[in-house]
């Protein structure tokens, strides 16, 4: 069971580097401390694109790698 778990840990481990690494910076910078801002329209209906993709890939990947760790936790 440890084993299969730890393979389990490992592999999503590997899809949340490759999905954070995919993902675009955000490039705000200084700006964004200002209050600058450069919302548009594409920026608003971000949810249809391929970054929102990847940045939910991240989130489920994490989540994953939390409960996997902590079943690790419980069986060893």
């Amino acid at each position: 069971m440890s084993t299969v778990l730890s393979i389990l840990l490992i592999l999503d481990a590997l899809f949340m580097i490759v999905t954070v690494l995919l993902q675009s910076s955000e490039d705000d910078g200084i700006s964004a401390l200002s209050g600058g801002s450069s919302d548009s329209y594409f920026s608003k209906s971000k949810a249809k694109t391929m970054e929102a993709r990847l940045a939910l890939g991240t989130k489920i990947a994490a989540g994953v790698f939390v409960v996997l760790s902590l079943l690790m936790l419980l069986v060893k």
